[in-house]
């Protein structure tokens, strides 16, 4: 058990807990080295008996130490503490996409374009490396004072080879595609349904279906998303045609990778005035 004040591989000392996922336990620490705050994930004790879950552990931190991005949370080191391995983190606190949304409601039209703009950028980039997120919603998207956005948790991400075998349903089921929830196996195209669910999030305030698990499973499946602009009337419908557009039933009506869908944004953004940043409004 780690406790308040442990140091953690001689380096890491900790200051508090985080939170708990189903694998690891984050820890906020003071690297006593580099004298700078960051976040340790540790594999929870009581799963080292399980090499299954080590072995998705591990998983995480190869792909993780793989990406280098601007719009990726910063992997700064892994190791293996007491035969639990461990990573290294970027802090970010308290700056999730959910937190400014349970804040200011929703985002604008304009705020969410320049935040999705940064979100495809970040997948499109670990796509390139054949890793699918596989977990992508706002609480696992940071957005930073200067209007930076820093895709992280990658605990169940995987290589593409290994998602196509995989028939595990993970992740968070307001933002699984239909496809996922029936047995097929996590893609690119499901890692852009969840981008189109995010962004409909971003621009209304809500979710397109709620309710139990189930119910909310049921209606990806059986339902289409309702037009964003249904819920609020300022959203364009070039907006609307873009967010349907990306969580299709079909996977193969979507956008084909996140720089199409990107790429879809910017055209759109072409077309309006104001050009100039809005993240102030938001620290």
């Amino acid at each position: 058990m780690i406790s308040i004040g442990d140091i953690i591989d001689n380096r890491y000392n900790v200051l508090s807990h985080l939170g708990t996922g189903g694998m690891a336990v984050v820890f906020e620490c003071e690297d006593i080295i580099n004298n700078e705050i960051v976040a340790v994930k540790i594999l929870k004790e009581e799963l080292l008996d399980q090499k299954g879950m080590i072995d998705d552990f591990k998983r995480e931190i190869k792909a993780a130490v793989m990406m280098s991005h601007p719009n990726i949370m910063k992997i700064y080191n892994d190791g293996v503490w007491n035969k639990r391995p461990y990573l290294v983190l970027e802090y970010l606190k308290n700056q999730t996409l959910l937190d400014k949304i349970e804040f200011y409601t929703k985002f604008s039209v304009k705020e969410a374009c320049e935040i999705m703009l940064q979100v495809l950028d970040a997948v499109d980039y670990t796509h390139n490396h054949k890793i699918i997120h596989r977990d992508i919603k706002p609480q696992n998207i940071f957005l930073l004072p200067n209007g930076t956005i820093k895709l992280g948790d990658f605990g169940i991400a995987k290589n593409e080879k290994d998602a196509e075998n995989d028939g595990k349903i993970l992740g968070s089921v307001h933002y699984l595609a239909p496809e996922v929830l029936s047995g097929k196996p996590f893609t690119v195209a499901s890692d852009i349904y969840a981008c189109g669910i995010t962004f409909f999030q971003l621009v209304t305030g809500i979710l397109p279906f709620d309710g139990t698990t189930e119910e909310v499973a049921k209606a990806h499946l059986r339902n289409e998303v309702p037009n964003p602009s249904f819920f609020v009337n300022l959203i364009p419908k070039r907006v609307d045609e873009i967010i349907l557009k990306s969580v299709s039933k079909n996977p193969k009506n979507r956008f084909k990778n996140a720089s199409e869908f990107r790429k879809a944004i910017e055209l759109f953004l072409e077309n309006k005035e104001e050009k100039k940043s809005i993240f102030k409004r938001l620290f």
